[in-house]
């Protein structure tokens, strides 16, 4: 019997006959249907390389030597199972431990690059044939498999599209089979799932909507919208939409849609996918006060660490193992974990793929998906929904034309259902004016804020944010990435904590001293998710939907008349496409905020990106599936086009602490430090070194010189006056 691991604490052996076919066991499990036996063969077959001599001699005499023993598997799976589809088994098994590989070409790849390099030259393993005595692998029905093309079979980029997403899949069942035995096994880890009842959230999610009173016209044309995405639910579709106007109640009204969507339609599990982290950490708090123990909500996030909450030990442990592979029925995460856990190559990215089918997924703020990524994106929710079993939910205040972006770049077929068809009454929720002030001066621009009693003032650059805080005066506050994180943070809270006093003490907010007036100057990480409201808002000019998602921070509550967005421009530079369409949109409609105007904006933006568009594709300069290039679309793949670096800083005694030991040792808790983080450029960090203000430890960079940062505004970029 060969041996596949070693219990180093009991010392006790699993074969590979035993290891192979639990995998194959679970990997089937995880399975769709037609994919079923293919996906139990490759489970039987990944690890038959183990059954070489020098791998034993590896394991069981503890040689030091490195055996390559996952390209066996693929080099026998052709004969063993013999399938149309075999070269999706040799991707997946090829790469089960360094992750899906790009095709190659066998004439100038080495053997551990490429697919075809990994399978030329089969002479150099030992012998590993008696596995032939011990894996039977089961016939696979190739029409079944075939059947999942019929849509596709005629258009080239459609069909390899659709290969790429089957091989990644086929390959996430595989890789977390293996991953959760071998854990199993190794360290008797038991595969636990956070569970939550969907009926009793939905009963709690009721109560809470029948509470709610609609006496005002608003909280009627609420009530009215939210039941038309209600009757929707019993429709069936694979991406609905809900277009619903801020201040309608989008957060629970989704909620209550995916919880009686995942009820009617026997789902496992629902997905919310959020763009930002603050907004994470606002809708999960709103989750877990609302469901109590009816829910157990894994919280998937770079931000967010559980060593930082009030858990037993027993209950991290688990949300640390499920948040690998999302063995979860509630789940929140962000835009980016989602979507690279489709398009990334390694199988720490992808074993959650599998456990995106049988749900209910919610693309909360879905327009802010990059326009470089809205092909893929869309592909990824075609496929996901077409094929696994699920249905998706895209949910905005300024919604594009999503039904034809869908049908022109993903897929023409795919069912889409428009949930609020009736939006006759949009216009009651418009609690703001936008307004155009052109061309300003820094000076009049900051005069003109400061009459308010509250402004918010939202520009596209750090820098200019901080040049315009140093023009205000009174009770002023800086937001940007400049700052960390936790600073941010105590900054946000001050600034609510700031506002709610000014309303107590001025309640019609007339009269109001000059020195109890509130200014914030930010940049757009104030947009979205950030839960303050401002007596005037001014937004630097950008795109629409940056303007909008401003403007909701201005009379958020309705309860003012005349309330006013201004868009400004402080100089002429921009010449961004975005921007260059918003400025004419300005002067071609008299309300921005309208629909047709949002859609307007849509539609020019993807005509003048539409090249871009449509280049993003992994079958680009593709022939066959054997030309798809996995590792190196997947380095490509990159949600957040950043070139900024992390800086940690130290801002209480947890980061000194976390600081200190990375100094000391090389290493530290870097999920802890993070929200203790500034981001700067290059260029930027370049000049911090050189000033001897910067130093790496452990491949972190760390501000050394606490001269050079202040809570209020965050890093500076020159030596304080009595350094000279």
């Amino acid at each position: 019997m060969k041996i596949a691991h070693i219990n180093e604490i009991t010392q006790k052996e699993q074969t590979i006959q035993e290891h192979s076919e639990a995998t194959a066991k679970i990997a089937s499990g995880f399975s769709i249907a037609p994919l079923k036996t293919f996906i139990y063969n490759l489970g039987l077959l990944h690890d038959i390389g183990k059954y070489q001599q020098s791998f034993q001699e590896k394991i069981v005499d503890g040689k030091n030597i490195r055996v390559e023993h996952a390209a066996c598997g693929a080099i026998d799976f052709p004969k063993r199972v013999g399938t149309v589809f075999d070269l999706m088994a040799q991707f997946c098994i090829a790469g089960h431990h360094t992750g899906l590989p790009d095709g190659g070409n066998m004439a100038n790849d080495t053997y551990d690059s490429t697919l075809c390099g990994r399978l030329s030259n089969p002479n150099r393993f030992d012998d590993y044939s008696d596995y032939l005595n011990e894996l039977k692998p089961l016939q696979t029905d190739e029409k079944e498999i075939i059947s999942l093309f019929n849509d596709v079979r005629n258009d080239r980029e459609a069909f390899l599209e659709r290969y790429a997403f089957l091989t990644r899949y086929c390959f996430s069942c595989l890789t977390d089979a293996d991953s959760i035995d071998t854990a199993h096994f190794c360290a008797g880890r038991e595969e636990r799932t956070l569970i939550s009842d969907f009926s009793a959230c939905l009963e709690r999610l009721n109560c809470r909507l029948d509470s709610f009173v609609s006496v005002t016209d608003l909280q009627r044309a609420r009530s009215k919208l939210q039941t038309q995405v209600y009757e929707k639910s019993g429709e069936d579709a694979q991406i609905y939409l809900l277009d619903m106007p801020t201040g309608s109640g989008k957060t629970l009204c989704s909620m209550k849609f995916a919880l009686e969507r995942a009820l009617k339609t026997n789902k496992n599990r629902i997905i919310y996918v959020i763009p930002y982290n603050s907004i994470i950490d606002q809708t999960v708090n709103v989750f877990e006060e609302l469901f109590g123990d009816s829910a157990q909500i894994l919280r998937h996030q770079s931000s967010f660490c559980v060593d930082d909450c009030d858990y037993n030990e027993d209950y991290k442990q688990l949300l640390r193992n499920v948040t690998e592979n999302w063995n979860a029925q509630i789940i929140v995460t962000t835009s980016v974990q989602f979507f690279e856990s489709v398009y990334k190559n390694k199988r720490n990215r992808l074993r959650k793929l599998h456990n995106m089918a049988d749900s209910v997924i919610v693309l909360d703020e879905v327009h802010m998906m990059p326009m470089p990524y809205l092909q893929p994106c869309l592909r990824a929710m075609a496929q996901i929904t077409g094929l696994l079993n699920s249905e998706a939910l895209f949910l905005t205040a300024t919604m594009p034309d999503f039904e034809k972006l869908v049908h022109t770049y993903a897929l023409p077929d795919t069912k889409i259902c428009e949930t609020v068809e009736d939006k006759s009454e949009f216009a009651l929720f418009r609690k703001c004016e936008y307004k155009n002030m052109g061309e300003v001066s820094a000076d009049m621009l900051m005069v003109d804020a400061q009459s308010s009693p509250s402004a918010l003032v939202v520009v596209s650059r750090r820098k200019t944010a901080a040049e315009l805080y140093k023009m205000a005066s009174g009770r002023k506050y800086h937001l940007s990435t400049y700052m960390s994180a936790f600073d941010r943070q105590l900054t946000i809270s001050a600034i609510k904590e700031d506002l709610e006093k000014l309303c107590a003490d001025y309640p019609d907010l007339k009269d109001v001293p000059e020195e109890r007036r509130v200014t914030v100057i930010s940049t757009s990480l104030i947009e979205a998710g950030v839960d303050l409201d401002f007596y005037a808002v001014y937004r630097e000019l950008s795109g629409l939907d940056s303007i909008l998602q401003a403007g909701g921070r201005c009379n958020r509550e309705g309860k003012r008349q005349n309330a006013v967005v201004k868009v400004f421009e402080l100089d002429r530079v921009s010449n961004e496409a975005k921007v260059n369409i918003t400025r004419h949109l300005i002067k071609e409609y008299r309300d921005i905020s309208d629909e047709k105007c949002i859609r307007e904006y849509y539609r020019r933006l993807v005509d003048f990106e539409d090249e871009e568009i449509k280049s993003n594709t992994i079958s680009k300069d593709c022939a066959k599936p054997k030309d798809l290039p996995f590792a190196d679309y997947a380095k490509r793949f990159k949600m957040i086009e950043d070139n900024s670096v992390a800086v940690a800083v130290a801002a209480d005694e947890q980061s000194k602490e976390l600081i200190d030991r990375l100094m000391d040792t090389g290493y530290t808790d870097y999920r802890r430090l993070q929200k203790y983080t500034f981001t700067v450029y290059e260029n930027e960090l370049n000049d911090l070194i050189k000033q001897g203000a910067v130093k790496e430890y452990g491949g972190v960079f760390c501000l050394i010189n606490p001269d050079y940062y202040n809570r209020k505004t965050g890093v500076s970029f020159e030596a304080p006056d009595y350094y000279i």
